[in-house]
C-alpha cells in the first residue's frame, strides 16, 4: 500500500492553481445538484419576498421609498446574485463530472 504524502499533495495543488481556479478539484454530481438547488431556491423565495416588501406599508413614505425598503432591496439583490452564482457553479460542475466509465 502506498503512503500518502500531504506535503506532496500541497505542492501539486499549488502548481495547478491558476487565476483563482483549482484544476483537478472534483465536485460530485450530488454536490453539483445541491448547488443548483440552492440557486433555484433563491429564485423561488426572494422574488416573493420582494413583492411582500413592495406591498408593505413600512416600505413607503408617501411616494418615496424608506430605509426599510432600501435595506431589503439590497438584501434581495445580493441574495439573488449569490444564488445565481452558486447555480452557475453547480451547472458547470454537473457538466464536468464524468458520468461513469468513458463519460463526457
Amino acid at each position: 500500500m502506498r503512503q500518502s504524502n500531504p506535503i506532496g499533495r500541497l505542492v501539486r495543488w499549488r502548481r495547478t492553481r491558476r487565476r483563482g481556479t483549482l484544476r483537478g478539484v472534483v465536485i460530485s454530481r450530488r454536490w453539483a445538484a445541491f448547488l443548483v438547488g440552492v440557486g433555484v431556491w433563491s429564485w423561488l423565495i426572494w422574488p416573493r419576498f420582494a413583492l411582500a416588501i413592495w406591498n408593505d406599508d413600512r416600505a413607503w413614505s408617501g411616494d418615496r421609498p424608506t430605509a426599510f425598503f432600501w435595506v431589503h432591496a439590497l438584501l434581495i439583490v445580493v441574495s439573488l446574485t449569490l444564488g445565481t452564482a452558486v447555480a452557475v457553479l453547480g451547472v458547470k460542475a454537473w457538466r464536468r463530472v464524468r458520468s461513469g466509465p468513458g463519460g463526457s
